[in-house]
């Protein structure tokens, strides 16, 4: 069952449209750090970071996916150029289920975000994508046949 919790954040980072998760914040030389329990230590908090740390939090506490199979801002290579993908939700058998495109709160999602993570794609191959800023949320799912994606009211939880 999720508990929802009541967070003591610091004053920079805004409420999303998450439910509220218990993070372990902490400040080290005047800059608010946030871990993250997918790297397994503590990274720079920023706003993009705070959707980040939400998106991925909502992944395992709604959607139950194990959080073996969630990666997070990894390298991966798009025409000789080095590029970092927010989020990665596997599969079992190492296919990629989800790719999720993270922006600050501020960052408005336009065709640009949807491209940015459509080229990403074509490199992963991910069967749903999710674009999000924190305040709204947008997934498709991937029709590699007629090459679009579908827009959905949600992505599907976790089946093992």
């Amino acid at each position: 069952m999720l508990k929802f919790y009541r967070l003591i954040t610091f004053e920079s980072m805004q409420e999303l449209n998450f439910p509220q998760y218990p993070f372990r914040l902490k400040s080290s030389e005047n800059k608010p750090l946030i871990f993250d329990e997918i790297r397994k230590k503590f990274v720079r908090l920023t706003p993009e970071e705070w959707v980040r740390q939400h998106t991925v939090a909502h992944i395992l506490n709604v959607y139950h996916y194990p959080i073996s199979l969630v990666n997070v801002e990894k390298e991966l290579k798009l025409n000789q150029v080095s590029k970092r993908y927010d989020v990665v939700v596997f599969k079992p058998n190492g296919n990629i289920q989800l790719i999720v495109e993270c922006k600050a709160p501020k960052i408005k999602i336009n065709q640009k975000t949807f491209d940015q993570i459509a080229r990403y794609n074509l490199a992963l191959k991910s069967d749903y994508l999710m674009v999000t800023n924190g305040l709204n949320h947008y997934y498709c799912q991937m029709d590699y046949e007629a090459k679009k994606y579908i827009f959905l009211p949600d992505f599907p939880v976790y089946t093992p």
